[in-house]
Order: C-alpha cells, then structure tokens, then sequence
C-alpha cells in the first residue's frame, strides 16, 4: 500500500464550488438565469455576506429565510420558497453539466488506496452537485456546513468536521479555493490547507504564505501528497 508522505495525513477534505470544479465555465452558463433573477439574488448574495458574521445559528435555515425576507420586503414563508426554487432547486440542472477538475477523481481514488479518509464540506447541500462527479462514493463524509447551523469560516464548522471523521484537525488537509473561507478558517482550526488556485494566477506565480501548499493541478497535489522519500 501506498501512504502519503506529507504531514502523516489521516484525512483530506475538498470543498466542492471552485475546488472540486473550475467555477469559471459554472459562471459564464448560469448567468442568464441569474440575470433573470437578479433582484433576488443581488439580496440574496448581502444575506449570505451577513449569515457568516456570526459563528453558528441554531436553526440556520430559518435565520436565512428571515434576513432574505426582511431583504426582500415579504414574509419569512415567502422566502423560503424563493430560496427552494431559486437556489436550491433552480441552480441543480446547472450542476449537472459540470465536470470535476481534471485528476481530482484520480487523486482521490489513491488517497482512499493509502487508506485516507474522504471527505467534502460546502457551504451549499452537497447533494445539490448530485454525486459530486463520481466523488461522492469513494467519500466517508459528505457535509453541507448550511446542515450544520453555520457558514466558512466560522470555527465550529471545522470542529464539526473533525469530530464527525474521528480525526484529529493536524491529521487534516483542507482542500479550498477560498484563501479566506477555506485557508485561514482550515488553518485557525488547527488543519492543514492545501490552497488551489486558477490558471492565470499560477502564471502570475502567485502563492499563499499561510497555505502549506499552492497548486493549480491536481496532479501537483497528488506529486505532494505522495512524494517519494
């Protein structure tokens, strides 16, 4: 059996949105819907902005139908069936067009050969993205931090993260494209953080100083993780 080399880790966990997936084709095909829906979802973006002021909520889904219905002038009721069919049902058929990062799924498929836990956290429900390209069932956790009753980088959604893979936060690698929702939340918590970034900012030599890795390939993550002694 192959075992990862880098910082003996026990588990590697992926954000999905520009992680898991390049969000730049995502963008450029959802657009004319969000253009349809602008108004909401210009509303809807300041919410979320203010949904992660706060650490934790007790019911997370309840405290968003209310910011978005106090945004948008209507009751809470009203809200939440705005946030079920535009976001939550509405975005899924864009989901299901996209393709994971090329060597993502390779990657993960040997991390789960040298018996490394699996993991994804999205600040969205995962089951959104469907089976997450073929992901999902090599996966021994899948966690939407919404279920959780708090957004990135709060730190209890890293707390929760540790506790449900039974694993310790320095025996975790983060895996985001997010510096500041991924990388410092990751990194606060006491994690790993493996930072991934675009093309144009990989020819621009760019690379984060709090991250313990910058890469723009997977397979540059996997020459890493699996380097040879």
């Amino acid at each position: 059996m192959q075992t990862v080399k880098f910082g003996e880790i026990s588990a590697v966990a992926f954000d999905i949105d520009g992680t898991l997936y390049r969000d730049f084709g995502f963008r450029i095909r959802v657009w004319p819907y969000i253009v349809a829906h602008c108004k909401f979802f210009i509303k809807y973006g300041k919410v979320r902005k203010q949904l992660r002021e706060k650490d934790f909520y007790e019911d997370f889904n309840l405290a968003q139908a209310q910011m978005v219905a106090e945004a948008m002038g209507c009751s809470a009721e009203k809200a939440q069936a705005m946030l079920e069919k535009n976001v939550y049902i509405g975005l899924r058929k864009y989901y299901a067009r996209l393709n994971a990062c090329k060597g993502a799924l390779k990657l993960i498929c040997r991390l789960k050969d040298a018996g490394v836990k699996i993991a994804v956290l999205s600040d969205f429900p995962p089951e959104q993205k469907g089976d997450i390209w073929g992901i999902k069932e090599k996966c021994d956790l899948v966690l939407g931090s919404e279920q959780t009753g708090c957004l990135k980088p709060s730190p209890y959604v890293y707390k929760i993260l540790e506790e449900k893979l039974e694993t310790p936060a320095e025996k975790i690698l983060y895996v985001g494209n997010h510096h500041r929702y991924d990388v410092e939340g990751s990194k606060k918590a006491g994690m790993k953080a493996a930072w991934i970034i675009t093309p144009f900012m990989a020819v621009r030599k760019i690379k984060s100083t709090l991250a313990d890795i910058t890469f723009s390939k997977y397979s540059q993550l996997e020459n890493i993780l699996f380097e040879k002694n």
